[in-house]
């Protein structure tokens, strides 16, 4: 009797053993080798796939240099066809940097203007805005007609750069002064001619730009 119970107790253990290596033999080779790769929500996709296709900053700002270079170049040969469609947008980036360039020369010559330049650029956008709205069929913004205004004053940045190195208070002055004004209001009226398709009335759009960069002119030459 005692010896059946140390039979048992000495198989019980071997038993066990043998069940554990069994278990482990079956788990090893149920083991595929497959790692768990996670899969990504379809909102979490979608967000992805729309901020990939968002445009550039600057564009969504409306900074676009090709615009910005294809006006400046209007503006510089006023003989040059204006593209209605590039003029006819709220472009202010070009017409800022030229009243801060144009305030920045004065104030090289001694002449500390910033508050007169930003108060008659706004005056003058104001009013062309009226009139334009009221000598043409088509309407337009406020923004477009300050874009033109202030790309069509890079010929007074120049002006005023030159008063820095040399006075206008005389003839070759007086006739560079005349040049300017005529060079600005021409481009100008030019630009807004062919965005509002007033062909007819390009001189009648000029003068009151002419009196605008008037005004600029005296502040550069006095």
């Amino acid at each position: 009797m005692v010896s059946r119970r140390m039979y048992m107790a000495m198989i019980q253990p071997t038993s066990i053993q043998t069940i554990m290596k069994s278990d482990e033999y079956t788990t090893t080779a149920s083991y595929t080798g497959q790692v768990y790769q996670p899969v990504a929500p379809p909102e979490q996709t979608e967000y992805i796939g729309s901020y990939e296709e968002e445009p550039p900053l600057l564009e969504e700002l409306g900074i676009n240099f090709d615009h910005i270079w294809q006006k400046t170049l209007t503006v510089l040969n006023p003989l040059k066809p204006a593209d209605g469609s590039i003029m006819n947008e709220t472009d202010l980036t070009g017409p800022v940097l030229f009243c801060i360039a144009l305030g920045a020369t004065l104030l090289m010559a001694g002449k500390a203007h910033f508050g007169y330049v930003y108060g008659i650029s706004a005056l003058g956008c104001v009013g062309m805005h009226m009139l334009l709205n009221l000598m043409s069929n088509y309407s337009i913004s406020c923004g477009c007609v300050a874009s033109v205004l202030g790309y069509c004053l890079l010929p007074m940045v120049g002006l005023s750069a030159f008063a820095v190195l040399y006075s206008l208070q005389g003839l070759l002055g007086t006739l560079l002064a005349l040049f300017v004004i005529s060079s600005c209001s021409l481009s100008a009226s030019k630009i807004f001619s062919s965005t509002l398709d007033m062909s007819g009335q390009q001189l009648l759009v000029a003068y009151p730009c002419a009196l605008l960069y008037g005004v600029f002119t005296l502040l550069t030459v006095f």
